[in-house]
């Protein structure tokens, strides 16, 4: 019953409906970033769904929920709700801090059917971003609890969090529409994570875009390098991809 209630519960903090157990595709689950919701992420989801992948296209509360509750409670309770452990291969792909919930959840709870990941703009080794908005009291209120182990601080959640031992291929941007930020970084940047802080020891590939932190979401370009990499484990050229 307790099982059950949990599951349930997942959904509405998810905001997701089940899937057909007997749906035999591939998965991929996208997690979007903090302060925002899967809307982020529902090109990348529609284009995955018209590839022949089912997708699970979750929301999570980022604001108000730790990490670890979100990786630990949350997350598996919305997979074991959507069954995704029938699937032949469950992906991930991932914007931003959804790139942590999912590194902190495989260091726990790796499923047996897990395929590929692709991280989109991922802070893997903290944001600077982070630290300088944690100065901020209206930042500190808009992006929530998490801010902290976001960054590179004593706090940072990536201090806890080791090499990637799955096939992980990283997507990094170095264009900055924000400039916010701009004064905390020392080289290439999305705005809001430096390229070289995508970087993560044990990654399959790794590739920049020309694009911004958010705006890579909806490039038709970057739907399809993470196409290609979740069916070939590895990423077409920048100059080979559609610059739409």
């Amino acid at each position: 019953m307790r099982s059950l209630l949990i599951g349930w519960l997942a959904l509405l903090a998810f905001g997701a409906v089940p899937l057909r157990g007997d749906d035999q595709r591939e998965c991929v689950v996208l997690l979007h970033g903090v302060a925002v919701g899967p809307w982020t992420m529902q090109r990348l989801a529609s284009a995955l769904e018209a590839a022949g992948y089912r997708t699970v296209n979750l929301g999570y509360a980022s604001r108000h929920r730790t990490l670890e509750q979100i990786a630990g409670e949350d997350l598996p309770a919305a997979l074991r709700a959507h069954e995704v452990a029938a699937a032949p291969r469950l992906h991930f792909v991932t914007h931003s801090m959804g790139s942590l919930v999912v590194r902190l959840y495989l260091r726990d709870q790796r499923p047996a059917n897990l395929g590929r990941v692709v991280m989109l703009g991922p802070p893997n080794q903290g944001s600077a971003a982070a630290g300088a908005a944690a100065r901020h009291s209206v930042l500190r209120w808009l992006i929530g609890v998490n801010l902290e182990r976001l960054g590179t601080g004593p706090r940072a959640i990536t201090r806890e969090l080791g090499a990637a031992d799955f096939e992980l291929g990283v997507i990094a941007g170095q264009s900055s529409i924000n400039p916010l930020f701009n004064h905390v970084f020392t080289g290439p940047h999305d705005g809001a994570v430096a390229v070289e802080a995508t970087t993560l020891a044990g990654m399959r590939d790794h590739l920049v875009v020309p694009y911004s932190h958010t705006l890579m979401l909806w490039r038709r370009a970057v739907i399809d390098l993470t196409l290609h990499f979740l069916r070939h484990g590895k990423f077409v050229t920048a100059e080979s991809a559609d610059p739409k």
